[in-house]
């Protein structure tokens, strides 16, 4: 398993808000912890501290990491004052580290694009077809919007070993120009198409996901911004279509309420 450590950088970018505020904190109180501990080592290195008060050392190393200085507290010895040095330098880098990292998350674009919870396999102008659909949930427009869908399964080589297979479904429409409230996907299954044949057996059998990736830029920005999902075999309903999610109320909009319903389609006489 990849450690954090491995790219912490890359993993703090990545972490949701609560996830870096709780690492912020964390090495907060950690790093003032080891200092108070390392105030304590020094018999005598605060002024005005108590004795062997593990608290005064803690908030004292809190004050000087701070850059606060109430005057209270203070440094006593010499081996107090180049702790407090090092202390202001690891503070100093903290903020400095802490302030781009923020930066970055607030400034980076991100696309808030929410899938149907299942796909579906229905008639589409005749045609069998794999359908799911996406909204933008921002105010925005994401401008020049393409999709990426692969089936990945498991197959058998012709020597007989079992290997992971990434197949690309072409889809009616791979691209939009604005992509601002609903778009549904359809990949047509032709007797050209990886899925033709399949049955919901046979893709729960080889273990077959849909990948989507989604692409665009961001209308405010000017930006690139992704999203991706996939649906697993179980996540596939067919004979069954989209529910309609497009009103007027004056103007187009999504009814969020229906967006994942999936109604099943009337049996044939």
């Amino acid at each position: 398993m990849r450690r954090l450590a491995d790219d912490l950088y890359y993993e703090l970018i990545a972490a949701s808000w609560p996830r870096l505020l709780v690492l912020l904190v964390a090495a907060f109180f950690t790093v003032n912890t080891g200092f108070a501990l390392a105030y304590l080592a020094i018999p005598g290195s605060i002024e005005n501290a108590r004795p062997g008060s593990f608290a005064d050392a803690f908030f004292f190393s809190v004050q000087t990491m701070g850059t606060i200085g109430y005057g209270k507290l203070a440094p006593a010895t010499a081996a107090a004052n180049a702790l407090v040095t090092v202390e202001v330098l690891v503070g100093l880098m903290g903020v400095a580290v802490v302030t781009g990292l923020v930066f970055a998350k607030f400034s980076r674009p991100t696309a808030r694009v929410l899938f149907s919870r299942r796909a579906v396999v229905a008639p589409h102008e005749r045609v069998p077809s794999l359908m799911f659909r996406m909204a933008n949930e921002r105010g925005n427009t994401i401008v020049e919007a393409q999709i990426h869908v692969v089936l990945v399964r498991n197959e058998t080589t012709a020597e007989g070993e079992p290997m992971r297979r990434f197949h690309d479904l072409e889809m009616s429409r791979r691209q939009t120009a604005l992509f601002a409230l609903s778009w549904t996907a359809i990949h047509p299954i032709t007797a050209t198409s990886p899925l033709y044949g399949a049955t919901p057996e046979s893709l729960a059998a080889a273990e077959a996901e849909i990948v989507v990736s989604l692409l665009g830029l961001d209308e405010q920005f000017a930006q690139t911004v992704h999203a991706r999902h996939r649906y697993e075999a179980a996540d596939i309903v067919w004979n069954a279509r989209l529910a309609d999610i497009l009103f007027r109320d004056g103007r187009r909009e999504v009814d969020y309420a229906r967006f994942h319903d999936v109604v099943p389609l009337p049996a044939r006489e």
